[in-house]
């Protein structure tokens, strides 16, 4: 397979220019289970582990990737610089990133109109989207079983300023040549939703096969994990597509270029206040307040604009302290040896 197929251009070929004068080959990474990844190249589908260098470094590369391999060993030794990187803070309490997918051009991001349709998870979603560096799409599923389309339409349209809206039905086939403009030749799109919204049976349906598995929905209408591992697959458009297993938990690591876009038009009000620290409380001149009396802006949106504002605030107050303790930790090692060995 040639490296154009799977994406590759001239950004990457720049910054790899320096490895292949040094006998290194590159592919991209199409599939990751625990610590094994698969990679394709010019020469195949191979299987792959990272370096040592890199465990140290606790370098790991994700779905998306372009890495550095051997030419006689299938051994990962460095990751490219990513274009776009999709990635949230993993589920639990420790502050760690989790990179979802890499090298995107375009995120689909799937709503099921039978039950999953939330106007206030969706501007979530689109916070991590546009941090990522990626441009979104939302996709509508299931419209066949949506009685009140056109609302939905409406009201999302209200918080998703810009963002193309495409109607589908995945199952029954309908609506699907819309998104083929997206899927061209060597361009990257990732599927992200909740579980049960329908990523696999859009999946299987661009693919033409069956790609991944398609399960019903549980009794408490909640949505099986029927995709357990992201994966980079060729589409018969030429276009490549990154499915992921459906998330549970839209916990933030970075986000605040992310915010402003998905926000924006509370980003232009607060630069109309007559203070530029307003907190868009009590301030005379606020902007934001005289939208909310006139009723431009609802209270619902304000709202959650000003939670996810806090949650980005904390995972940033988490990160710094992370760092903080493992900037001691480090000169406490330093330390200890200095005083083992005082001549150096």
């Amino acid at each position: 397979m040639n490296l154009e197929s799977l994406g590759w251009n001239h950004f990457f070929a720049d910054n790899f220019s320096s490895y292949q004068e040094q006998g290194y080959t590159v592919g991209r990474v199409i599939q990751q289970q625990k610590n094994r990844y698969i990679i394709s190249s010019q020469s195949g589908e191979i299987p792959a582990e990272i370096s040592g260098r890199m465990h140290y470094q606790n370098s790991f590369p994700a779905v998306g990737d372009w890495v550095v391999i051997g030419e006689k060993q299938a051994k990962i030794y460095d990751i490219l610089p990513r274009k776009s990187k999709l990635s949230r803070k993993i589920a639990g309490t420790q502050t760690d990133e989790q990179i979802i997918a890499t090298n995107i051009d375009t995120i689909f991001l799937v709503s099921g109109l039978d039950r999953d349709f939330n106007l206030r998870r969706i501007e979530r979603y689109l916070v991590l989207i546009w941090e990522s560096g990626a441009t979104p799409v939302i996709i509508l599923n299931k419209a066949d079983l949506c009685p009140n389309l056109e609302q939905h339409q409406a009201e999302l349209e209200t918080i998703a300023l810009g963002v193309p809206i495409i109607c589908i039905s995945a199952l029954n086939k309908q609506g699907l040549e819309a998104l083929l403009p997206y899927l061209e030749f060597g361009k990257t799109v990732a599927l992200i939703g909740s579980s049960g919204v329908g990523k696999s049976t859009i999946t299987n349906q661009l693919a033409q096969q069956e790609m991944q598995a398609v399960n019903s929905l549980r009794k408490d209408a909640r949505g099986r994990h029927t995709t357990t591992h992201r994966e980079l697959i060729v589409l018969p458009s030429g276009g490549l597509l990154i499915d992921t297993p459906g998330m549970r938990e839209i916990q933030f690591w970075q986000g605040e270029e992310g915010l402003q876009e998905t926000f924006s038009d509370i980003d232009k009000l607060a630069h109309l206040c007559r203070f530029r620290d307003c907190q868009h409380d009590t301030e005379p001149g606020c902007a934001v307040q005289q939208a909310l009396l006139e009723g431009t802006l609802s209270q619902q949106r304000f709202a959650s604009y000003q939670k996810l504002q806090q949650e980005l605030d904390y995972a940033d107050q988490r990160q710094n302290k992370k760092a903080a303790l493992v900037e001691k930790e480090k000169w406490k090692k330093i330390h200890k040896a200095l005083r083992k060995n005082p001549k150096g």
